[in-house]
């Protein structure tokens, strides 16, 4: 896909595959361009997607060219359904896909707002990986709160999220997105419950704590973590005061490729800045913790695709899909895929 911005300003999402031969004519991540030109035969495009110019089409001498029917407006380029929303830009190829404030849900759309409340982002960087595993093993990831303070022992070590903490799990109501909401500890911790999550190494530090410097913004609120997942491809995420977004782009069944982008505020100060960079460093593909979920989806695709008839169990906190007020429990993962059995009918 191209997401590009018009002459005009108005955004515009476009396939980026040729509608003469398929041929992927963009290679650049990013950039600026007066129009689009396919490399292989010349085919000329305007930033609509909108199909300007074809070489001979007329014939030379007489000779060749298009047939009489051919038209310029029937040969664009796939053109998506766009929506903005305080600066972040959904695409379908779903031309009658639902309004996306509806898709989200009220409650889904609180959190969304919360976050993208209409100040200006500023973009800090990417970090880009391809993980051989399914796409929704993922998006399970994202939802299962189970295995964040057990998996993650720098998350247990340095008491980012914890099984004691104040924590949350809310869905919409067809359980399709989700939200895992946290508060870090202020009060020290509860060892009867950690005492089976134990940490990497007792007294473990940091050469430089600097990454653990956290400053509370106001529009946090309560929360200190916030993990959304849009169904299906997007995970919004506030990790204190690291913001990204995570993007799942499938590549086949058994490999997609996860992209972060990682932003701030227009408003935020040099000091703020570099605070929020430091704290990317708990993610991505070298993160201190998400290197632990590239590596399990990965053994997790190798065992059960072993077994194609092979069962797994998902059973904490029981058979259910309610919002909990707790972390122990798989409920939003369940969910998820009672919502996927549906559209996959």
């Amino acid at each position: 896909m191209i997401l590009v911005r018009n002459h005009d300003g108005v955004i515009h999402v476009v396939e980026n595959r040729c509608a003469h031969k398929g041929v992927k004519f963009c290679q650049t991540t990013h950039g600026n361009t007066q129009f689009f030109r396919c490399p292989y035969h010349q085919w000329n495009y305007r930033l609509d997607g909108s199909l300007r110019g074809v070489p001979f089409r007329q014939g030379v001498n007489g000779q060749g060219g298009m047939p009489p029917d051919f038209k310029l407006e029937d040969h664009g380029l796939n053109v998506l359904k766009v929506a903005e929303k305080g600066g972040v830009v959904f695409a379908s190829f779903h031309e009658n896909v639902q309004p996306f404030d509806e898709y989200l849900g009220p409650l889904m759309r609180s959190y969304f707002e919360r976050t993208f409340d209409g100040r200006k982002l500023k973009l800090l960087g990417y970090n880009r990986q391809r993980i051989a595993g399914n796409w929704k093993l993922m998006q399970e990831n994202i939802k299962d709160p189970y295995h964040a303070s057990l998996l993650h022992v720098f998350f247990i070590t340095f008491g980012l999220f914890r099984a004691d903490q104040k924590s949350a799990i809310e869905m919409d109501e067809r359980g399709r997105h989700a939200v895992l909401v946290s508060r870090r500890n202020a009060g020290g911790e509860n060892k009867e419950v950690t005492k089976d999550a134990g940490s990497f190494k007792e007294g473990l530090k940091l050469n430089d704590m600097r990454v653990l410097d956290t400053v509370h913004e106001p529009w946090w609120g309560e929360p200190t973590v916030v993990m959304q997942t849009v169904f299906p491809s997007v995970i919004f995420q506030q990790q204190i005061n690291s913001l990204s977004t995570r993007q799942i782009i499938p590549v086949s069944p058994d490999a997609f490729d996860f992209v972060w982008t990682h932003f701030g505020f227009g408003d935020d100060d040099a000091e703020m800045t570099t605070r929020r960079l430091r704290q990317a460093n708990l993610f991505g593909p070298a993160g201190y913790v998400s290197g632990d979920d590239g590596e399990v989806i990965e053994f997790s695709q190798q065992g059960t695709s072993a077994y194609p008839d092979g069962n797994c169990t998902v059973a904490l906190d029981g058979y259910g899909t309610a919002n909990t007020q707790h972390m122990v429990t798989e409920t939003a993962i369940r969910a998820m895929y009672k919502y996927w059995r549906e559209v996959m009918q």
